[in-house]
């Protein structure tokens, strides 16, 4: 069994210093930047509510002061769940429409908020596999673009004006995290989180590796031979190749499936009274057998968004969790090593050249009309 870094429990902690208050002039900017909390010596989590309000509002400002799109248009895009949220907050504030073409997973507590905050939503029905879910969604996205002239199409996945956003995280991380050497532990996702965060503090000279999270299933990191029949986690892999993801920019990558995802995201809530998402359990996981492994280093956890939406599938099963601290991953050398449920790999800034899954054919009832 691999030790786990144990949390500092040295007294009560510290009253947090006093700042200005602030009033915003709107929602989004009180919800963009995390909250900081040390979990061990070695483990910072930054725990957002939504953590797609700074790729969507900083793209959508971007792409205002371009010209690229104006008040009043409408952007459309398709997402599992918490970027479409962020869209539609970004086109709340500076007047533009939102259409979401929403994942089979997206909830109805999610929908009804893009629904009262003016979006349109196409959900997908369910479906037998994710992969097919996914490649779905970007068919009725493009079917949209070819119907509806002017309306124009985010590529969360795929462009790289997502990516720049995250520089403000970034000097957030660099002011509150000065000259430690970091490791960077996030759910792969588009790659505009974990990328935009990493390269802006590499070019302030700042030690920082970063170490991706995948799903089994997903194409990103070669993983798309395996199937996890529990996988819930749409967000953080994908069936499709996603430009916006530098493979060039990890050192590290770690495989869990949905029974390790979960265990992380249970034992972040005993242990620290944290409710997040899935992907945030499973970096957090990851973060764990990492700082055991490298002490020297400060490693900061990416979390997404909170836990509401697996209240039911994860959060309810709380007693079938498994306890983190006997789980230890596979290491591997080469993608042919690959097993589930937990395989870590030395990943060394390669470039990688994606493989698209092969889609199942739908059923009858998967087919779209």
């Amino acid at each position: 069994m691999t030790p786990q870094a144990t949390p500092v429990r040295t007294g009560p902690a510290p009253a947090a210093p006093v700042h200005e208050p602030v009033v915003h002039g709107h929602i989004t900017d009180a919800l963009k930047a995390p909250d900081l909390l040390r979990l061990t010596d070695n483990i910072v989590l930054a725990r957002f509510e939504t953590m797609k309000v700074y790729a969507a509002l900083g793209a959508v400002r971007a792409l205002l002061e371009r010209g690229t799109v104006s008040p009043g248009q409408t952007l459309v895009d398709s997402s599992s769940g918490i970027y479409g949220l962020a869209l539609a907050l970004a086109c709340h504030r500076y007047g533009l429409r939102c259409h979401i073409v929403a994942s089979t997973t997206v909830d109805a507590t999610i929908r009804a908020q893009l629904e009262i905050l003016g979006a349109t939503v196409d959900q997908m029905p369910p479906s037998r596999h994710l992969r097919l879910d996914q490649e779905r969604r970007v068919r009725r996205v493009r079917q949209l673009i070819a119907e509806r002239p002017g309306t124009h199409w985010m590529r969360q996945y795929h462009d790289a004006v997502h990516h720049a956003a995250y520089r403000e995280f970034a000097d957030l991380v660099d002011s509150a995290l000065p000259g430690v050497a970091l490791t960077v532990v996030g759910a792969v996702g588009t790659g505009a989180s974990t990328g935009g965060l990493a390269q802006p503090l590499r070019e302030r000279g700042r030690s920082v590796t970063l170490c991706g999270v995948q799903p089994f299933g997903s194409v990103t990191f070669g993983a798309e031979e395996f199937s996890d029949p529990e996988a819930i986690i749409a967000g953080i892999g994908s069936s499709i190749p996603f430009d916006n993801v530098r493979h060039d920019l990890y050192d590290t990558v770690h495989w869990v499936d949905f029974r390790h995802a979960m265990a992380g995201t249970v034992g972040l809530l005993r242990e620290h009274a944290v409710f997040a998402g899935l992907s945030t359990g499973a970096a957090h996981l990851a973060a764990g057998w990492e700082a055991a492994h490298h002490p020297e280093r400060t490693h900061l956890v990416i979390g997404a968004d909170t836990g509401h939406r697996y209240t039911e599938r994860v959060f309810a099963r709380h007693r079938e969790a498994l306890d983190p601290a006997t789980l230890e991953p596979r290491r591997i050398t080469a993608l042919g090593e690959l097993t589930m449920p937990w395989s870590v790999m030395d990943w060394r800034r390669r470039p990688h050249t994606v493989r698209p899954a092969t889609v199942p054919a739908p059923a009858p009832e998967d087919r779209t009309p």
